[in-house]
């Protein structure tokens, strides 16, 4: 079992618009995952939320003993913490389904200044633009 340092990134081109998500992972012994992925025609706070849910799926997934996320989403991070409610019901499930899989680790969630965490933000942005790039009727 390993400890995992995440950071997390999700954005869309037009809130709402062509939406990818960045995940950058950090092993241990080193190693570095990196996801981009398009998500479709998300909002910004879906599309950080997916990010996240990538992040604990990974962990979950590697067996990982603890989970650390850093991520630029204040919303997200407050929601997650529980200083802010979920009333978002596009939302709802996304953060019950975050807080269900973080549950399973030692997991962390705190909030970083952008300009920390331009690793997944540009993975993000890769992704959202490949897909308008590939259909640009989006």
């Amino acid at each position: 079992m390993s400890d995992l340092v995440a950071y997390v990134d999700g954005g869309s081109h037009g809130n709402p618009g062509p939406s990818g998500i960045g995940v950058v992972i950090e092993g241990p012994d080193g190693e570095t995952t990196c996801i981009a992925r398009w998500i479709g025609h998300q909002d910004n706070n879906v599309a950080e939320y997916v990010a996240l849910l990538e992040a604990l799926q990974h962990a979950v997934e590697a067996k990982a003993k603890t989970l650390h996320v850093y991520s630029d989403s204040e919303v997200m991070v407050k929601q997650m913490t529980g200083e802010y409610a979920c009333r978002s019901s596009r939302l709802h499930s996304l953060n019950w389904t975050c807080r269900k899989l973080a549950r399973s680790i030692e997991f962390s969630i705190a909030y970083i200044p952008r300009e920390q965490n331009r690793h997944a933000n540009e993975l993000a942005n890769q992704a959202a633009r490949s897909a308008t790039e590939l259909q640009p009727h989006l």
